[in-house]
């Protein structure tokens, strides 16, 4: 009988040292790049929490405006008063809820139906208003400006629960008529009165309510008095809506 000798085992080949150095460099920079992204996360939820008690002196919305004014060396004057909510006409109030979010005090941040209705519009084409609720519009403006991207869309979704939870529908509805964009330079509720009607928004009437609510989606574009048409629809939402 012939007796086969055994083969010792061989050892399994060694990375390059190179190469695992290479893996270790990038393994640090996700673990960094994620606790990054954690304390960025953590600023945005106590910067939510901060609001609820203070006003914001400025936004990311501000800011970026700013800035493309010193980039292409254009004028630039802001216009933005914090005022309460009391001192805000209910119409106006109505008027931008009815615009912007009509299910504003039923959902708890996101309205999925309006949010499936533009998907759909998207896909056929069509031009329908965004399915942002008023909530995932104070966070865009707060935090993230007027870009848009999948990153962006993702840090929305996880700060829009912390808001509805930490604010409630009184202050996110303040917050949002105080710091949202109305014109060049032009931000909230006070401002928008005194730009386009030389009042206050505490006297603005029914129907210049609804022509201010109706620039929203593309306040550096539109003027109320050309929104007749869509102004006119934002009052009979109104009606409909026991306002």
């Amino acid at each position: 009988m012939i007796e086969i000798p055994e083969i010792p085992p061989q050892d399994p080949p060694q990375e390059p040292p190179k190469a695992r150095d290479r893996k270790a460099a990038l393994r640090a920079a996700i673990r960094w790049l994620l606790i990054g992204v954690a304390l960025l996360w953590s600023l945005a939820a106590l910067i939510l929490v901060a609001v609820r008690w203070i006003d914001p002196p400025t936004t990311a919305v501000h800011t970026e405006r700013r800035l493309q004014a010193w980039i292409h060396s254009t004028p630039y004057h802001e216009r933005y008063e914090f005022v309460p909510l009391k001192q805000i006409s209910p119409d106006f109030q109505h008027a931008v809820i009815a615009a912007e979010d009509a299910r504003f005090y039923q959902h708890h941040g996101f309205d999925w139906n309006a949010m499936e209705i533009a998907a759909e519009g998207d896909m056929q084409g069509g031009r329908v208003r965004g399915g942002s609720t008023l909530t995932q519009q104070l966070v865009k403006n707060l935090f993230f400006g007027t870009g848009r991207s999948i990153l962006r869309k993702g840090a929305e979704f996880t700060l829009v629960p912390v808001a509805e939870l930490v604010l409630g529908k009184q202050r996110i509805l303040e917050l949002y008529l105080n710091v949202v964009e109305w014109g060049p330079g032009v931000y909230g509720a006070e401002a928008a009165c005194r730009y386009y009607y030389r009042s206050s928004a505490r006297s603005i009437d029914r129907q210049q309510a609804a022509q201010l609510a109706a620039i929203l989606p593309l306040p550096l574009k539109r003027r109320p008095e050309r929104m007749n048409r869509y102004s006119a629809l934002i009052q009979e939402r109104m009606r409909q809506m026991g306002w």
